[in-house]
């Protein structure tokens, strides 16, 4: 079953069991590609259940797509979709309410399209997350700028042994 013949409700969100239903695997499944494959990142409701979007849904489909249908690893199946990303690659989903002449309507990934509105969105969502990143990225930069002094120090103090 590929991902193009799946047909993904018009709904804003959507529970785990769902998009089990959907892609056809488990929820343990689901929960794992979420830790090894950053761009299916659902978002936890107040009650701490996973909430997935339609571009949630669809990436669930295209891992899936990667995995069994094409045979990647995980490894190459994160590789391919960072060059889909890169490269801009655009989805296919079939809606249930198209007719055959507008069955495969593109669906975005991520927001990428050439509509002002959508690259502020996208610019959004790329700032909110990137800025957890960065902060994470310049505590660790502080700790390192930290032993990099401490090796200086122990340097000074005690000079290399020749061999």
């Amino acid at each position: 079953m590929s991902q193009s013949s799946v047909a993904i409700p018009e709904k804003l969100f959507f529970k785990i069991g769902e998009v089990c239903e959907l892609a056809g695997v488990q929820a343990h499944v689901l929960r794992y590609w979420e830790s090894e494959f950053p761009t299916l990142a659902p978002q936890k409701n107040r009650a701490g259940q996973r909430v997935y979007r339609k571009r949630d849904v669809e990436m669930a489909l295209r891992i899936k797509e990667l995995l069994y249908d094409d045979q990647y690893t995980i490894a190459g199946a994160k590789k391919r979709l960072a060059n889909d990303m890169r490269a801009g690659t655009r989805l296919k989903v079939v809606t249930p309410d198209a007719g055959d002449e507008t069955a495969a309507q593109p669906s975005l990934i991520e927001a990428h399209s050439n509509s002002p509105d959508s690259k502020t969105n996208k610019e959004t969502r790329a700032n909110s997350s990137t800025a957890e990143e960065r902060l994470a990225l310049r505590k660790i930069a502080g700790e390192l700028r930290e032993l990099l002094g401490l090796l200086d120090e122990q340097n000074k103090v005690s000079p290399p042994r020749s061999k």
